[in-house]
């Protein structure tokens, strides 16, 4: 360690699994509730998941907190400016993150979905939609979106269960992930 190079001893922020799923026209967001800070568990029941605008929308976040809150209300924000145009809304916010000198240093990613689209939100500009409407970000989003790939098919699990089923999954693979299994959904019309 380099004698001013405080960054290499600093404990890193760990946290979060985020899943989003469609399946049978319901729409899920599943988060674990794990804080961790270096090796240590700060927080086990984290709201890394929440509903915005009319409730209509859902999203969940990775990275860190105050950032996510940020990005929370700068959406919820475009989502007023642009009512029932997600992905118009998303567009308009990632291009405030990339281009505003404040928002440029927040550290997180989004996913984001309505009855209609999901997304996947993030600083470098991107709004991506996953073709097979399945998202996982965070420490253990890899190992959540493997899960749910292998078991969205099964006919005996609804949307709720198989994104319960993909996040205990993860739990038990990523260190940084707990089983405190937070999920927001939207109803199939």
């Amino acid at each position: 360690m380099s004698g001013n190079d405080s960054s290499q001893w600093t404990p890193g922020w760990h946290a979060t699994t985020i899943l989003c799923l469609r399946k049978d026209g319901e729409v899920v967001v599943a988060g674990d509730g794990q804080v961790s800070m270096g090796d240590t568990v700060v927080k086990a029941n984290a709201m890394k998941v929440r509903r915005l605008g009319d409730g209509s929308v859902i999203t969940g976040f990775a990275g860190a907190t105050a950032d996510a809150f940020t990005l929370f209300e700068r959406l919820e924000a475009k989502l007023d400016q642009h009512p029932g145009q997600l992905t118009r809304a998303c567009v308009e916010l990632a291009k405030d993150w990339r281009t505003d000198r404040y928002l440029r240093r927040l550290e997180a990613l989004m996913a984001v979905a309505d009855e209609n689209v999901s997304l996947i939100v993030s600083g470098t500009g991107d709004v991506l939609e996953p073709e097979d409407g399945l998202i996982g970000i965070g420490s253990g989003g890899n190992y959540a979106l493997a899960a749910a790939r292998a078991l969205i098919d099964r006919d005996n699990l609804d949307a709720e269960a198989t994104a319960r089923r993909a996040m205990e999954i993860a739990a038990q693979i990523c260190v940084y992930t707990n089983d405190n299994i937070i999920v927001e959904k939207l109803e199939a019309k």
